[in-house]
């Protein structure tokens, strides 16, 4: 039975979805990370105790492992992680994506620079440290301009800005993010910031495999919420997508040469794109599969889950049919609104009973701190739905989550509607 290492940080919503999925490939499984999480089975084999921020460290410990239990696979379920399965792989003699492509997905300033190389099209962008002077800075950029981490991702740390006064408030409140985050072994990347034009239009979101150099669109969700700023908070993705074909078409295209042009060959792709009149713009490429719980809406052929094709591909088997089954889906990640801390989230029996929808996940807990974007990372919960039409999909997500009722610890409770909250 062949071996699979899954790189999970402590944060991630990914585990049990690659877990069932190697149940149903058939590949024995170990996790590696900085704790064992709450969905492992306890087991020597289960689980090995790795320190996903120094690859250094990281290799010498997989090696090591691999003498008694060899590896077949690694796979990363993060950007971050995406780069050290590359790492690792390159050092056990596995088939992986170069090192250097996969870390250019992660960093914005090394994708846009290789995009715009090969003639795709770039928003005009400035790189610089995150403590330069903001007054120096802003005569490099034009307004309404995006600032971002360089290397952050899931829209933490993103925010618009259309003046002085509010460019100077994101450049010092990213500043003050990343110090707030800060860890000694970080590279010169993780203290930058990039910023760049802001680019109108409507966002889309591309899943797409690589194999043997070849691009396969797997689905593209529509995300029906605008994403103007100044924050950018994702919330609704829903598919099929209710594009023209015809720009279907063009966006798989663009994400595909976009893929080529940062040198990815194997594996899962994600691509976040914004189309604005006769141009497709790639935003983000990441070399990794969809984020969240996004992907448990997804079917594919017989019954396949992404995670199921992303293994079957790595194991170098056959694929299946590659086309989603006709049913529409469509998952709300539960924005979180306001800080403080978490009591209960009240209405969830309505919001699982609204018709079409199949799993209301309230992934935080009470006494939990919530944080809102752009400093926050993580998400209240996930709605999933289907239907039959995409725009009934929309339509049950919004409505189970009118449902939703949060309440605050504060002095004394604060009952916070999820959709509206009120102090």
């Amino acid at each position: 039975m062949a071996h699979l290492l899954l790189l999970l940080p402590s944060m991630s919503y990914r585990g049990e979805a690659f877990l069932e999925a190697a149940h149903k490939v058939g590949v024995s499984l170990t996790v590696a990370g900085d704790a064992p999480p709450d969905f492992l089975e306890p087991s020597l084999d289960s689980f090995l105790t790795l320190d996903l921020y120094s690859p250094n460290t990281a290799v010498q410990t997989v090696l090591e492992f691999d003498k008694t239990s060899p590896i077949d696979v690694v796979l990363g379920v993060n950007d971050h992680t995406a780069i050290l399965a590359s790492t690792l792989s390159v050092a056990l003699g596995l088939s992986a994506n170069s090192v250097d492509s996969v870390r250019a997905a992660s960093n914005k300033q090394m994708m846009r620079s290789l995009l715009r190389k090969a003639g795709l099209p770039c928003p005009n962008f400035v790189v610089v440290k995150f403590d330069e002077n903001p007054a120096d800075v802003v005569q490099q950029v034009t307004f309404p301009c995006v600032l971002k981490p360089l290397t952050l991702s899931g829209s933490c740390g993103v925010i618009r800005a259309d003046d002085w006064e509010s460019f100077q408030s994101a450049f010092i409140r990213i500043g003050n993010l990343l110090t707030a985050i800060s860890r000694p072994d970080q590279d010169v990347a993780s203290w930058q910031i990039l910023i760049e034009d802001f680019i109108p239009g409507i966002e889309v979101a591309l899943e797409g495999l690589l194999a043997k150099n070849v691009f396969h669109p797997l689905t593209l969700f529509d995300k029906p919420d605008p994403l103007n700023g100044p924050y950018f908070e994702e919330t609704l993705y829903v598919t099929p997508s209710r594009l023209p074909p015809e720009t279907q078409e063009r966006t798989i295209e663009s994400l595909a040469k976009a893929a080529r042009a940062i040198g990815l060959r194997e594996g899962p792709v994600h691509g976040e794109l914004r189309i604005h009149g006769q141009n497709i713009w790639v935003i983000e490429v990441a070399a990794r599969s969809i984020g969240g719980k996004c992907s448990r809406m997804l079917e594919f052929g017989t019954g396949r889950s992404l995670e199921e094709l992303i293994l079957l591909h790595a194991l170098g088997q056959e694929l299946p049919s590659l086309h989603l089954t006709r049913r529409a889906g469509g998952v709300m990640m539960i924005p979180i609104l306001q800080e403080g801390m978490l009591e209960r989230v009240d209405g969830q029996e309505a919001a699982r009973h609204v018709l079409g929808v199949e799993e209301l996940d309230i992934t935080m807990q009470s006494g939990d701190h919530l944080t809102p974007l752009p400093e926050g990372k993580r998400y209240l919960g996930f709605i999933l739905a289907r239907g039959a039409r995409p725009e009934e999909v929309e339509e049950t997500l919004r409505e189970s989550y009118r449902c939703l009722t949060v309440v605050m610890r504060s002095q004394g409770s604060r009952v916070v509607p999820a959709g509206v909250f009120r102090v």
